[in-house]
């Protein structure tokens, strides 16, 4: 019998993966039709429940196969009904994945690394520092996990997930092909069928991976910008020095002129109290983009201990808002959900056995000027 740990994880398979699974066995390739709706439209974890295939089928499977999703370790909902999963994977690290209820929509916030790469300053994922990227299956079993914490597993109009964003825990863009795997499967109708218009991935700006982005998926885009300029930019997010502002916003432009029917970028910006939140930074913002088709979207700071920055006033928040609509932008301020939970936009942490001893150095910056 094969080890557990060498089984194949199917959980994290798209259909033409799976397929080529099933070929491999020497099995019809209709077989993966049949799994994926099995695991993602029903929810089966074991072998045993998929009733249309036969016994001596599912044997087989259970010798070189399994449906193993991450364990969740902690489950909490927030005053305002946010809700929270901190799910532990493979070698003991944990990821955070937060749904976010507004109405007749259910956001899910999902993460794509254990910790990240990137150190945007702004960010308290980032100061834990970073140990590897996530599987396809680990990626999309947080969707699964979510899915299935609500019953019956049905598909159906009334399902609690209708958007899934990739703006959880790293940077998607450093972890592509597991990641694209992934929303190949929240897009397939076999699987959770959630439009390409509803699942969105935000990226910092890696320029390369963007740009081979657009061969593959034609999935909605957010943008972390948080700067009108680049010598700003290089203080929040420093991969702004390897790809600048010119550079970034030229690459979103051709991920959108590459799609079939007419979208717009979202752009993220973190409005930080003194850093970032003034009219001319609104002013400049507006110049930059005016020839991108996007529309904006300010997220004021959410404060976390690593961090000396402060939340902006609602007045200011307003303020910078008022200055990006009357150049013609739809310009959104995001409501801080989930706060009370550490939920928020920049508060997910997990847990984290940092390879970059980042963390450390933080702790210990720290300590020398409390």
């Amino acid at each position: 019998m094969t080890a557990a740990a060498e089984k194949t994880n199917l959980l994290g398979m798209p259909k033409a993966k799976l397929e080529a699974f099933f070929e491999s066995l020497g099995e019809k390739r209709f077989r993966a039709t049949q799994v994926l709706q099995w695991i993602h439209q029903r929810g089966a974890d074991d072998f045993d429940q998929m009733t249309n295939m036969s016994k001596a089928l599912r044997e087989k499977l259970k010798q070189v196969a399994e449906i193993r999703g991450p364990e969740v370790v902690y489950d909490e909902t927030s005053k305002d009904g946010t809700r929270k999963w901190v799910m532990r994977m493979d070698n003991g690290n944990s990821v955070e994945t937060v749904l976010i209820p507004d109405g007749e929509r259910g956001t899910l916030c999902v993460s794509s690394q254990i910790g990240c790469s990137l150190d945007c300053t702004f960010c308290s994922t980032g100061k834990r520092g970073f140990n590897r990227n996530l599987t396809a299956a680990e990626v999309i079993g947080q969707v699964w996990v979510a899915r299935k914490a609500f019953m019956p597993f049905e598909p159906g109009p009334d399902r609690p997930i209708t958007n899934v964003v990739m703006m959880g825990m790293g940077e998607p863009l450093l972890n592509f092909d597991n990641v694209v795997d992934a929303m190949n499967l929240m897009m397939e109708d076999l699987a959770y069928g959630i439009s390409k218009r509803r699942v969105t991935l935000s990226t910092s700006g890696v320029v390369p991976a963007l740009d081979r982005l657009s061969e593959v998926t034609d999935v909605s885009l957010a943008i972390s910008l948080h700067a009108p300029n680049d010598e700003l930019r290089n203080k929040l997010v420093p991969l702004n020095k390897k790809y600048p502002i010119s550079e970034l916003l030229a690459a979103t432009k051709r991920y959108f002129a590459r799609l079939p029917d007419k979208r717009k970028a979202t752009i993220e910006y973190t409005v930080i109290e003194g850093m970032n939140d003034q009219p001319e930074h609104a002013r400049e913002l507006a110049v930059l983009l005016r020839d991108l088709p996007c529309k904006i979207n300010l997220i004021p700071f959410n404060p976390f201990p690593e961090s000396d920055f402060r939340r902006p006033s609602m007045n200011a928040t307003r303020r910078f808002q008022n200055v990006l609509n009357e150049a013609g932008y739809i310009t959104t301020i995001r409501t801080t959900r989930g706060d009370d939970i550490d939920a928020a936009c920049g508060q997910l942490v997990g847990r984290v056995e940092d390879r970059t001893r980042r963390s450390q150095r933080y702790i210990q910056v720290q300590q020398v000027n409390p």
